[in-house]
Parts: structure tokens; C-alpha cells; sequence
């Protein structure tokens, strides 16, 4: 990647992570709608670094906090979760390979998405549901993160709906994204997808979505958490509507 553009997309992952780290949503789709939709990098590279980041920021915020998580809803979501991954991993190298149009309008239509569901605000269920719907949600999961790296709205809407504290679902969702990023790097570094490229750019930007989350932490933005929540929405509305004017237009 030439300087300019690897400045470019670095740039772009620290503002992620920022609004990510004081609104809860949005790293890997701001990255992936800013990045990948301006063609700064190749979708399957950025998909790959997201779980790498995603990965590193898990597993450094869930040991010593799996009580209550509940095992039936850890399996559940398992066992929808990892096939799907593959089928998603397998469904990106074919649209980059013979569909990339596609593959663009496809990124433009769940960022959008994912900024839509950001509006949305679940009411939570009497009871608990079913493990079967857990399941679905985990299929759902693994399609959208073996795709582009991005696991969340299905799981997120899907555990606000349950009768749960807010660290619980918090916790549950950690968990998710950590399963969902950490099959998706054992299958692509299965098939060699963990380049010198993928590389290199994890490396940058670990640190950088690392100072971005301690700035956001220690300097957080002189307004509410709905604000907050409005600009990230806003955002990846504005991201995915770009990307799908620029396909069908482009």
C-alpha cells in the first residue's frame, strides 16, 4: 500500500475507534464503508485486519468475565456462528474474484444497515428466548463477519431484546465478536489469506485504534451518549448510502 493511502485508511480506523470506544458502535463498519468503499484498500485485506484488531481488543476485555454469560446461549450462538463464517470467508473470495460489484453493493447495503439498527432501539422480551433463535442470530453473525469482518447488528439487536443486565448482553456480545473474529483468522490463514499485506497493516493499526480508544476514553466529546449514538448512526447511514449511489451509478 502506498504511504498516502495507508495514512489515509489509518486515519480512518483511528476516527472508527474513537467513535466506536464513546458510542459502542461502528469500528469495523465505519472501516470497512470508508476504507473499502473508497477502494483505499482490497475488501478481503481490510475484512482480515478487522478481525485481527477485533480480536487483539477481545481478548484483552473478556478473561475472568464468562458467569452468567449462560452455556446454552454461548453454544447456541457456537454452533450458528461457525459454519457460517466459512460459507461467508468462501462467498467473499468468489464475489472479489468474479462479482466485485456485487461484493461492493452488498458491503453498501449492511453498512447501512448496521447505521439503520443503530436507530432502532429494542424492547427487551418478558422471557429469555428460545436457544434455537440464538442459533439463527449466530448464522446470521458469521455470514455478515465471514463476509467483511463485520459480526454485529444481527447478534446486537438480538441480545438487546433479552431480559438481561446490560453487562451481561455487553459481555455476551465480547464473546461473540471474539468467536466470530477468531474463526474467521484460523479459516483465512487455513487458506494463506494472512498475507504480508494483512500483516503489515494489522501492525499499524493496533496502535493506532489503541491511542484512538484511550482518547476516547480519558477525552470523551462534550455531549450524551445519544448524541453520540445519532452521529455514529448518521455516519454509516451516509457510508452505505455513498457506496450504493457509487454502484449503481458508478
Amino acid at each position: 500500500m502506498e504511504i498516502p493511502a495507508l495514512l489515509v485508511v489509518l486515519a480512518i480506523m483511528a476516527v472508527a475507534g474513537y467513535l466506536h470506544t464513546v458510542s459502542g458502535f461502528g469500528l469495523g463498519m465505519i472501516v470497512m464503508g470508508a476504507a473499502g468503499g473508497m477502494g483505499m484498500a482490497s475488501v478481503p485485506v481490510l475484512a482480515a485486519v478487522i478481525s485481527l484488531v477485533t480480536l487483539v481488543n477481545s481478548a484483552v476485555a473478556l478473561p475472568g468475565k464468562w458467569r452468567g454469560l449462560g452455556k446454552g446461549r454461548v453454544l447456541a450462538l457456537g454452533l450458528g456462528i461457525v459454519p457460517s463464517i466459512a460459507l461467508g470467508v468462501w462467498l467473499l473470495e468468489w464475489l472479489d474474484r468474479e462479482w466485485q460489484q456485487l461484493m461492493t453493493l452488498l458491503l453498501g447495503v449492511l453498512v447501512l444497515y448496521g447505521g439503520l439498527s443503530i436507530a432502532l432501539k429494542p424492547r427487551p422480551r418478558s422471557r429469555t428466548s428460545p436457544s434455537w433463535t440464538f442459533a439463527m442470530s449466530g448464522v446470521l453473525t458469521g455470514l455478515c463477519g465471514g463476509l467483511f469482518g463485520v459480526p454485529g447488528p444481527p447478534v446486537i439487536y438480538h441480545c438487546y431484546r433479552q431480559p438481561l443486565s446490560l453487562d451481561t448482553i455487553r459481555r455476551l456480545l465480547i464473546l461473540c465478536f471474539a468467536l466470530t473474529s477468531g474463526m474467521r483468522t484460523l479459516f483465512v490463514g487455513i487458506q494463506g489469506g494472512l498475507t504480508a499485506d494483512v500483516w503489515s497493516l494489522a501492525l499499524w493499526a493496533m496502535p493506532v485504534v489503541g491511542v484512538a480508544t484511550w482518547l476516547g476514553r480519558r477525552y470523551p466529546p462534550p455531549c450524551s451518549a445519544d448524541t453520540m449514538r445519532r452521529v455514529a448512526m448518521l455516519t454509516l447511514v451516509g457510508l452505505g448510502i455513498s457506496i450504493i449511489v457509487g454502484v449503481a451509478f458508478g
